[in-house]
């Protein structure tokens, strides 16, 4: 298995539908055969008069020659704040949100939506046709299953990148998910792009990418 960082730290834009809203910036590190990760978005122009609060995601677990194993994820957006612990143990997954608790049979290598996008540099390095895996976001489980396109060039703030692209299965009701890996950077995420039912479009992309290994 090819070496993974132990440490990252990533900026990105945020745009909906084109107009510039916000900030992304993420750490991760592994250390001891543990990994941590936190990300923190902050609204800027007039979204940041109603949006005062910045959006953050913490991950925390173990490292494993599979990849990550989350044992803890929080979610804050406002006034909302998702709390999940993962028991692998009893195979059981816990989440609370919005004073709601909810427990539910944990699926083998399950992530959350924070911990995904690093896991992502473990699962391509069998270089898949297709990736699946069982994800949280703090209020439900569900599954993914994203197509895997090799050599897709892209420009971004950094250079021209070319990229492995996954493009997300959808079924009737899902959004349109899209995602840019750079190989040149550990298989780690340079873009991604949500298209919601409404049509309504919300790009990510990087500004900044450190790593040491």
């Amino acid at each position: 298995m090819a070496a993974t960082p132990t440490t990252v730290s990533i900026s990105y834009n945020l745009f909906r539908n084109g107009t510039h809203i916000g900030i992304i910036n993420e750490n991760f590190e592994v250390k001891d055969g543990a990994y941590h990760a936190t990300s923190e978005a902050k609204a800027i122009g007039l979204l940041a008069l109603a949006q005062r609060r910045p959006v953050t995601y913490f991950s925390s677990g173990e490292s494993t020659k599979d990849g990550l194993r989350p044992l803890r994820f929080e979610g804050t957006r406002g006034n909302a704040i998702a709390h999940v612990a993962f028991d692998w143990k009893t195979d059981t997954l816990t989440m609370n949100h919005d004073g709601i608790r909810q427990t539910v049979a944990l699926p083998r290598a399950t992530q959350d939506r924070l911990s995904v996008m690093y896991q992502l540099m473990y699962l391509m390095q069998s270089k898949p046709r297709t990736v699946e895996f069982a994800m949280t976001n703090g209020r439900k489980l569900d599954r993914y299953r994203y197509d895997v396109h090799a050599d897709v060039h892209i420009d971004t703030p950094l250079k021209r990148l070319p990229t492995l692209h996954l493009v997300k299965q959808r079924e009737q009701g899902d959004a349109q998910t899209e995602i840019w890996l750079a190989p040149e950077f550990h298989n780690l995420p340079v873009k991604v792009l949500i298209v919601e039912d409404d049509g309504v479009r919300y790009e990510q992309v990087v500004t900044r990418l450190d790593v040491k290994l």
